[in-house]
């Protein structure tokens, strides 16, 4: 079979890869952007790819594929019904970085409800060494203890994160974006009372129609003044031009981000001016990069590889289109 990996970086260059080798011929790149997709993909049997568009316009000249698969749970970038039309399937890799985003979920909130920042740089610059006391709270933090954590998208990092919050000692409402959880472990609640009355926030929903711009200026100011918004979702759930002005006129205490709507973070993204790292956090869309989660994505990917080529199938997405 001839394999051409679109975007071998995106799993990171310390996670190997050579166990694709044994499927047979494998052309590897970096990266791979719109403008280059089809020409690399023309002969490509087996496709593994992330982000790169595969759709007729780029798929239309590489005749003899019969299999994508993706480094990734989401396939925005792939057209799946023209897929389908053309019996190449499609495999994705569900849950491998549940507990690696849930961690990275609870980083961004503890950082931000203990305003890590101002004590990490309160030691650093020298103002701890130079005073008469043995601690200093200058800058009031909160425990999670008995807090409301609000949570969107009840799946498997939803769960998680629900989980790890209750052995904070929170109380766990949720949203269902969707509308269709089968989730009776929490208070199910309108997205209007869940803006009310979390303290903490956190979004695990996929991108849609339902939840694209779910967060903008109207639903930030329905939340406390003291509350604390956590993306690690998709970054056009959270509307970036409205959550800066909603940052700069202390409608919410704080955000932590490791999604934006265009990735890498581009100039005319507002929410760059923010410096002060008590109001915002953003991470460069790695909460779910740990070496655990990255070596698992490789390992599904080759099940998925190794099932189709015994003819069975294995995590196809576009079955029925």
């Amino acid at each position: 079979m001839k394999i051409v990996i679109l975007e071998r970086n995106s799993v990171g260059t310390d996670v190997p890869v050579g166990v694709f080798h044994e499927f047979g011929e494998v052309t590897e790149y970096p990266n791979t952007v719109a403008h280059n997709t089809a020409e690399r993909v023309k002969d490509a049997e087996i496709i593994i790819a992330n982000k790169a568009p595969l759709n007729a316009q780029t798929l239309a000249d590489a005749p003899d594929v019969k299999l994508i698969c993706l480094f990734a749970t989401g396939f925005d970038n792939v057209d799946l019904d023209y897929c389908a039309s053309r019996g190449i399937k499609v495999a994705n890799v569900a849950g491998y970085c549940t507990e690696a985003v849930a961690q990275h979920t609870f980083t961004l909130a503890l950082w931000l409800t203990e305003k890590m920042s101002f004590y990490d740089n309160y030691v650093k610059s020298g103002a701890y060494a130079a005073q008469d006391r043995f601690s200093n709270f200058d800058m009031p933090f909160t425990e999670l203890h008995q807090k409301t954590w609000g949570i969107v998208g009840m799946g498997n990092i939803g769960s998680r994160v629900a989980a790890i919050a209750q052995a904070f000692g929170c109380h766990v409402i949720f949203y269902s974006a969707s509308g269709k959880s089968t989730c009776t472990s929490y208070e199910r609640v309108e997205l209007s009372e869940l803006l009310a009355r979390s303290d903490v926030l956190s979004l695990h929903c996929p991108l849609s129609e339902r939840t694209r711009n779910l967060i903008g200026i109207d639903e930030l100011r329905q939340m406390k003044k003291s509350a604390v918004l956590i993306n690690v979702a998709r970054g056009p759930v959270v509307n970036n031009a409205d959550l800066y002005t909603a940052l700069m006129e202390n409608t919410i205490a704080a955000a932590g981000l490791d999604v934006l709507e265009k990735e890498p973070i581009t100039a005319d993204n507002p929410l760059s001016l923010i410096k002060d790292s008590t109001k915002l956090i953003i991470t460069p869309h790695m909460s779910w990069g740990s070496i655990e989660s990255r070596t698992r994505l490789v390992g599904e990917v080759t099940e998925n590889i190794r099932a189709f080529l015994s003819g069975k199938d294995r995590n196809i997405v576009n079955t029925g289109h």
